[in-house]
């Protein structure tokens, strides 16, 4: 899972949100309790935003270059899922580049 310490260099922001209390929300509150901390080592100086949302739709949103923005909506994906959206939002920016 290289693409993990790219965040930074394919990305500029990340935004993860979700509702602390609803049922749709909780594998993406899953995936932030299992994932955080290991994407925050990798790229310590980049910015993962996890706004507290109530009622909200889980999402993820990535920015890159120039203010394009991509996001996806995780309701119903399960935490590989999620990881694998991800991934692809990070592989997006690296083409964004080229």
């Amino acid at each position: 899972m290289a693409w993990r310490s790219q965040l930074s260099r394919n990305l500029k922001e990340l935004r993860i949100l979700f509702c602390q209390t609803s049922p749709s929300s909780a594998s993406a509150r899953s995936f932030v309790e299992q994932n955080s901390k290991d994407l925050k080592t990798l790229n310590p100086k980049f910015p993962i935003l996890i706004p507290e949302c109530r009622g909200i739709e889980p999402q993820i949103w990535a920015r890159y270059d120039m203010g394009v923005e991509r996001g996806i909506r995780l309701e119903g994906l399960t935490e590989p899922q999620i990881l694998k959206a991800l991934e692809d939002l990070v592989k997006a920016g690296a083409s964004l580049k080229a």
